[in-house]
């Protein structure tokens, strides 16, 4: 037998075994594909004839080469479809994480609209807490989520709640007025876990309110000096001025209000601090030490339960202002910004010159790695604390000059950056757009930015003017912000209304998507039942008033009559 002929019987039995016969093993089809291969460059030099005859000749019935390939192909698709059913659960759990760890909150609210499965990997994904916690910190009570017996609300749930409030500062808002202190206005603190403010001034005295009523609920006695920094957490209340104390009062257990500030001096709950030769101008708390800062040029931390000074940071001018954020704090001094190593005490890097004159104030991010200045040139800079192997650097991200005086005070909570100024405005930036957060492969995030031209920076999203001139102090949080100034009182933004209206008009919104879909739903329920009558009444009339058939309709004869008038 000529060796053409061979070949051909071999194309045929192949292509006929794969039609009838079932699918065998991965390694069985790998090895009959690799023969079919082969076989077919062999027979490129034959002839048509030449197959054609052998094929004749094999078998008695001869199938066309379209029928042979469309089998074919048919048994293929089936065989992609039964190999092709797995989806992204199948993967080892590990995996499946690894991949949702590198998405940040966005790509993982569009994987949940995928299928349900994928929806419920993603809801369930422990990384909605690194979002959450990354951006606001843990919750005031979180004991709910980490007991595991009962899960009020998920992790998921808590971020888009979260989410969703820090919106309504855009919306509607209510202006509720303090009256208490007798002369300006210097520091005000919102402690939000407690609901409650403390606020004081060149009067001296420390005022304790409580942020729903806006009601007074204790005041201490005169402290003897201008108290310009306050700050305070559920456990300790600290407040300092030009006298260079700082005045502190322990939490009583069991008091609604957290701190008995009123009356003579207990010793049981209050104490002071003094190490500073010059009056203190900034304050701040963690879980274990007291920060602070001085005209003396000086930034002194302190422990807590000790209440010894474990380190001083020297400046080289008078400091303004202090954040701390774990391992790191940030100071002002003069018109530079200095990031300092908490544990060593050593400086980790400075800006140099970062505003014209001082700069009065800064704030930070929760995660600490973005900075936020105001200066006596009215401008506000952000900047990006960029750490790798080879050391730290500080690069500059936006500018904005929304003010016509110093900026004497920052706050942030995410995404809002708010400023108040001696040109009576507060300024409310939402820096959301500039950040864009990314995870690395071995689970740590980081956090990045968009560097922007100055000239594609966005300007303020709100300005809240109107009032006198000096706003010394502003700050943020719960649906409120708090400012006092030279007026000599304590104005709260109540935004609460605006997070009650989006709420109703979400609600409202999402009844009238049901209704949409339950309409659409009969809509086609009553087509597919009577689909056939309606089609065949259509055709009935569209022969019965065909627009080029006969024109003696009554539409085509009131066009006519129109179209006489007219002439």
């Amino acid at each position: 037998m000529p060796r053409g002929i061979e070949v051909s019987e071999k194309l045929v039995d192949f292509l006929e075994d794969c039609c009838e016969e079932e699918s065998g093993s991965n390694q069985f089809i790998s090895n009959t594909k690799i023969e079919k291969i082969e076989t077919l460059e062999v027979t490129t030099d034959l002839r048509p004839n030449t197959v054609r005859s052998a094929i004749l000749k094999h078998g008695s019935e001869y199938k066309p080469k379209k029928e042979i390939l469309a089998a074919c192909s048919l048994k293929t698709s089936n065989e992609v479809h039964t190999n092709c059913g797995r989806s992204i659960g199948d993967l080892p759990p590990a995996l499946i994480s690894e991949i949702l760890n590198s998405l940040g909150p966005k790509e993982l609210g569009i994987i949940s609209c995928v299928s349900t499965n994928l929806c419920r990997l993603a809801a369930e994904h422990h990384v909605w807490k690194e979002f959450y916690c990354e951006r606001w910190g843990l919750p005031s009570i979180p004991s709910h989520l980490d007991s595991g017996i009962s899960l009020e609300k998920s992790w998921k749930e808590l971020f888009v709640e979260r989410e969703f409030r820090s919106k309504t500062f855009l919306g509607r808002y209510s202006i509720d007025v303090l009256y208490g202190h007798t002369e300006a206005v210097r520091t005000v603190f919102l402690l939000a876990s407690a609901k409650l403010i403390f606020t004081s001034g060149y009067d001296s005295v420390v005022r304790m309110w409580d942020v729903e009523e806006g009601l007074a609920l204790a005041s201490s006695r005169p402290l003897g000096c201008t108290i310009r920094a306050v700050a305070a957490d559920t456990k300790l209340l600290v407040a300092g001025g030009t006298d260079g104390f700082i005045n502190c009062w322990r939490a009583v257990e069991g008091l609604p209000h957290l701190f008995e500030i009123r009356g003579p001096h207990n010793q049981s709950t209050e104490f002071r601090l003094w190490e500073h030769e010059g009056p203190i101008t900034c304050l701040a708390l963690d879980f274990t030490k007291i920060y602070s800062g001085s005209w003396d040029m000086t930034v002194r931390l302190w422990d807590r339960s000790s209440l010894k000074c474990l380190k001083v940071l020297r400046h080289s001018d008078w400091v303004w202002g202090l954040v701390p954020r774990d391992t790191t704090v940030a100071t002002t001094s003069g018109s530079d910004v200095y990031v300092w190593d908490i544990g060593s005490g050593a400086l980790v890097t400075v800006i140099h010159n970062a505003h014209v004159g001082n700069t009065y104030s800064i704030a930070r991010s929760l995660s600490g790695n973005f900075l936020f200045t105001g200066g006596e040139d009215g401008a506000i800079h952000m900047f990006e604390i960029v750490s790798n192997c080879l050391g730290t650097k500080v690069l500059q991200v936006a500018t904005w000059i929304p003010h016509s005086g110093p900026v004497y005070s920052l706050a942030f909570e995410f995404p809002w950056l708010v400023s108040s100024s001696s040109d009576g405005k507060l300024t409310l930036v939402d820096v959301r757009r500039l950040l864009r957060t990314s995870k690395l492969a071995a689970g740590k995030s980081v956090s990045r930015v968009k560097r922007a031209e100055q000239s594609s920076v966005e300007p303020p999203q709100r300005m809240l003017h109107g009032f006198g001139n000096n706003l010394f102090s502003v700050n943020i949080g719960a649906d409120r912000i708090v400012c006092g100034g030279e007026e000599g009182v304590v104005r709260i933004w109540n935004f609460s209304q605006a997070l009650e209206i989006e709420q109703r008009v979400r609600a409202l919104r999402g009844i009238r998507l049901e209704n949409r879909m339950r309409r659409r739903k009969l809509q086609l329920e009553m087509g597919n039942k009577g689909g056939s009558g309606r089609s065949d009444q259509c055709s009935v009339a569209a022969k019965k008033n065909s627009i080029n058939g006969v024109r003696n309709g009554v539409w085509y004869n009131k066009r006519g009559m129109s179209g006489k008038l007219k002439a």
